[in-house]
């Protein structure tokens, strides 16, 4: 679902404050490798009328949530974003107990181990643990989206939701997609269930990035929240066979191990 669609369905649910709603709406339409955006990509972005944009970006900056240039009469994102995702980060316990099994992971494999949530049709990137003695390791930042259709760690988040949570999410993963690219998302979300039923873990052969493979497990926490771990790096480092004979049982080890507490 695009920001533009999530903007509209708030505003006709009554119980949701139209004009935070809007404001967020706002905040989110910056992406990553935005550095400024005007009041006009924002209106194009969220659907709003550049008049309301206009009127939000004044509020946002005078809280400290964007910053206005000057010099190119633009916005970018203030140190007040920044405070609310640290501040996230720092009450999420799961990362605490995560970050020492996933960087001895790393380190054995000599790859790339991640944790992420939904955003979305996306999963944000919550963090990234990398081989020290290896420099070729994919390296994400935290705070970083993917999407959730054609990766290990959405074919692993699906997995671990309850059965009418996925068929909501894909319907809306179907909704999103050209229809020429449908059937190939499909499949690679299919096979991901039977993966998951078999192995325990889903993969993505080429499928995010060519040349890197990748496999996930998903976490559900006592709340029944459901985040994921990923494995990833280039193909001819991890192959398909130390992927799932190697990997992925760890992987599962450690999301059952981080699932008990």
């Amino acid at each position: 679902m695009s920001d533009e669609n999530k903007t509209a369905n708030a505003e006709n649910d009554r119980q949701v404050v139209t004009a935070l709603a809007r404001g967020l709406s706002v905040l989110r339409s910056f992406r990553q490798g935005d550095r400024f955006l005007g009041n006009q990509e924002i209106a194009e972005r969220t659907g709003l009328p550049k008049a309301t944009v206009s009127r939000l970006t004044h509020t946002l900056t005078v809280l400290g949530y964007l910053h206005h240039s000057k010099r190119f009469s633009q916005y970018s994102l203030g140190p007040a974003v920044l405070s609310l995702g640290y501040s996230m980060l720092g009450n999420l316990d799961i990362l605490k107990s995560a970050r020492p099994l996933m960087q001895e992971l790393a380190d054995s494999v000599e790859a790339s181990v991640s944790l992420a949530a939904r955003d979305g049709l996306h999963m944000v990137y919550l963090e990234n643990c990398v081989a020290y003695a290896n420099m070729i390791t994919l390296r994400i930042d935290v705070g970083a989206r993917t999407r959730i259709a054609n990766t290990a760690m959405g074919r692993a988040l699906l997995c671990g939701l309850p059965e009418e949570d996925r068929a909501d999410l894909i319907g809306q993963i179907r909704q999103s997609i050209p229809k020429g690219e449908w059937q190939k998302i499909k499949a690679g979300i299919d096979q991901g269930m039977i993966d998951y039923r078999e192995k325990g873990f889903c993969f993505s052969l080429g499928d995010w990035r060519e040349n890197v493979n990748s496999i996930a497990v998903p976490l559900v926490q006592a709340d029944n929240s459901v985040l994921a771990i990923n494995c990833g790096g280039p193909a001819w480092q991890l192959s398909a066979e130390k992927l799932e004979n190697e990997i992925g049982p760890r992987l599962v080890e450690i999301s059952r191990n981080l699932g008990n507490l």
